[in-house]
């Protein structure tokens, strides 16, 4: 099995939402970040990956068929070397509300885990930090204009850089409609997810924490 779709947009772009999506409509499983957190191991091979190091995909990405979020997303271009068939997915969010949403909940949780008393949740955090916090905004996350130009910048590399008729940029709000005719699927009958709020994350925290 080799990858179908390749997520290139950041986290809190709605990947989670993606995630569910592409697995309804039939490219089950959706690497995301969630897999890491079921997988440990899998950490070793992302930081290889981010350090430029030789990594066998397949072995990564067996049994799955798309890929969305961090730690993936900004390796899009080499996903796209080694599943050249692959279609591109760029999940987009208002620049000024996905900063808030990062800052509020995984930025915080990263933060949060760095202090915990749980040696596997430190470990965690520490290599959340080296792969996205460090490695994509050289830890300068309370520098909003930074942050948000990195976004930008990101964005519009892979805008220019993928073939069009291999890319679908994309905003949760649009739903289903444009999300299937690019993938040639039928709509399902139901609404498109909505998972992960800034809400419910923060929720979720708060249940963890009691």
């Amino acid at each position: 099995m080799s990858l179908k779709v390749v997520g290139a947009g950041f986290g809190r772009t709605g990947t989670l939402s993606l995630k569910f999506a592409l697995e309804k409509v039939g490219f089950a499983k959706c690497y995301h970040m969630m897999e890491v957190h079921q997988q440990p191991a899998h950490r070793k091979l992302w930081q290889d990956a981010h350090q430029g190091k030789p990594v066998d995909w397949d072995a990564l990405f067996e049994g799955y068929q798309a890929s969305v979020d961090w730690p993936s997303c900004n390796l899009w271009r080499e996903q796209l070397i080694q599943y050249p068939d692959a279609k591109v997915i760029l999940s987009l969010r208002d620049p000024e509300k996905w900063y808030a949403s990062v800052m509020a909940t995984i930025y915080k949780g990263s933060n949060a885990g760095r202090n915990s008393e749980d040696e596997s949740a430190r470990e965690a955090s520490r290599w959340v930090f080296e792969i996205i916090w460090q490695r994509v905004f050289e830890d300068r996350m309370e520098d909003k204009d930074y942050v948000i130009d990195i976004f930008n910048a990101h964005n519009q590399s892979v805008i220019e850089e993928v073939p069009k008729d291999r890319l679908l940029v994309f905003e949760a709000a649009e739903g289903w409609e444009p999300l299937c005719q690019f993938l040639d699927v039928p709509i399902p009958d139901e609404p498109y997810p909505r998972v992960n709020s800034t809400e419910e994350f923060a929720e979720r925290w708060r249940k963890r924490d009691a």
